[in-house]
């Protein structure tokens, strides 16, 4: 019994680091009025809910790239999706045109969590 303890206590260590491990760190995200938070999902997506005051621009839209040329390259963005990959790669397209002040706040549940902001919708 006792060596079954001596071999249950790595493995729970093990377990309960792979845990933690796996729990990504909220970094806190400022919006204040001059903040524009684009959600990058599609517009069915958008409407199923959304962070309250965002805008919705599809990163899987033929028109992304015309879409990003009507916004102000030097505002600041707050840029979010799903779960967390389209935002990076809107974040990336971004910052390749130029944008200075953009932050990827990941997947809807961590931007919000990050912002403060409800998700609506």
């Amino acid at each position: 019994m006792r060596r079954l303890r001596l071999l249950a206590l790595p493995a729970l260590a093990i377990m309960f680091g792979a845990a933690t491990a796996c729990a990504p760190a909220v970094t806190p995200v400022e919006v204040t009025e001059e903040t524009t938070v684009v959600d990058v999902r599609t517009p069915e997506e958008y409407a199923g809910g959304h962070l309250d005051g965002a805008v919705n621009i599809d990163v899987s839209a033929a028109d992304f790239t015309a879409e990003l040329a009507e916004l102000d390259p030097s505002a600041e963005y707050v840029v979010y999706c799903q779960s967390g990959n389209r935002s990076s790669r809107a974040v990336a397209q971004m910052e390749q045109g130029g944008f200075t002040s953009v932050h990827d706040a990941g997947g809807i549940s961590d931007a919000a969590a990050a912002t403060g902001l409800t998700v609506v919708g």
